[in-house]
């Protein structure tokens, strides 16, 4: 199917969004999972339409192994493939390196398409690291790769869900061994940060005065210096910077009792200084129903907040769930965008 199709489902209304839809490492559950969320798409989404880029064959492949005639799905106008072949031969489950650089071709036609304003979002299903770094290119996390691709020298990680209460937790620092964190946290990029989530909050969220809470580094956020002066030396001047620049963002609170309600229910964002501070509190909160964002982009781009689940792949038992929550709120950045 031709993904240059664009014509409405409703040719009187206005012109719909445009979604891509990376299905990600073959092997995984991204193409099965991508199906099973589209299958949805004409309920969920009327103003919408989504351009899936993957193997066409594969996907038909994975649709049927989900119970999802496929076929009836993609009608061109509502939703199209954009068919990218493989590099090398999948099973499900099977990793292939070759198939490494048609995972990145995948990703790159998405982001050359948003940044040309072909689509109004990307949406991406859970790669392989190792697959990509193995067919010989250093690959470290999306994130990374999105900023090299936009040419943008800051962008921010942040994961949010509802599946207990609503919740976001941005990231100081992302795909970093945990003894290089403290060394990649300074003023600067701390004040770099929280302008951005405070500026996307607004602009994509809808948040009018965005409030952010901050944690410390250490245990008990330094205890005063005795346990590391990190909060002291560079967090707290941070804050001090954001506010006089009219950012609500407060702390460093310790991360051990910050994500309690006391805290959580007047927050509208989280910032963690680092991946495993932040989000294992998130990933127990509202596994299956979790996102990613990236801030700080030209572009939207949201994700799921779980893996290829190389076990699952091909088996139609994958949960949808978090695909399907990081569409809704790509749809809903893209019409905040339009209409700012």
């Amino acid at each position: 199917m031709n993904a240059s199709a664009t014509s409405s489902p409703d040719p009187r209304g206005p012109k719909p969004l445009r979604i891509a839809i990376t299905t990600g490492e073959p092997a995984g559950v991204g193409p099965e999972l991508t199906a099973v969320a589209l299958a949805g798409a004409a309920a969920h989404w009327p103003d919408a339409q989504f351009v899936a880029l993957g193997d066409g064959a594969l996907l038909a492949e994975r649709a049927r192994a989900a119970g999802v005639d496929w076929s009836a799905i993609v009608d061109g106008a509502r939703v199209a493939v954009e068919s990218v072949p493989l590099a090398a031969a999948v099973r499900a489950g099977r990793l292939d390196a070759a198939n490494g650089r048609y995972v990145l071709e995948l990703l790159d036609r998405a982001i050359d398409g948003a940044l040309s304003r072909d689509f109004d979002a990307i949406v991406t299903a859970p790669l392989q690291k190792s697959t990509i770094n193995d067919c010989g290119v250093p690959f470290t996390g999306h994130t990374e790769y999105l900023a090299e691709r936009t040419q943008t020298p800051r962008v921010v990680m942040m994961l949010s869900g509802t599946g207990v209460r609503p919740l976001r937790v941005a990231l100081a620092t992302t795909h970093l061994p945990l003894k290089d964190v403290s060394a990649a946290i300074t003023i600067d990029g701390l004040v770099d940060t929280l302008r951005i989530i405070d500026h996307d909050l607004r602009a994509h969220f809808g948040v009018p005065q965005p409030r952010i809470l901050v944690t410390g580094l250490n245990p008990h956020a330094g205890e005063n210096g005795y346990l590391g002066r990190e909060e002291i030396d560079t967090i707290a001047p941070a804050l001090a910077v954001a506010t006089s620049h009219g950012i609500d963002a407060r702390g460093p609170y310790p991360a051990d009792t910050l994500f309690q309600p006391r805290y959580l229910n007047e927050a509208d964002c989280v910032l963690a200084m680092f991946h495993d501070q932040g989000l294992p509190v998130l990933k127990y909160a509202t596994f299956g129903e979790g996102i990613n964002v990236t801030l700080g982009l030209p572009i939207v781009r949201t994700s799921v907040d779980h893996g290829t689940a190389l076990d699952l792949a091909g088996t139609g038992r994958a949960d949808a769930g978090s695909l399907i929550a990081a569409i809704d709120t790509a749809v809903s950045m893209a019409r905040h965008r339009r209409v700012a």
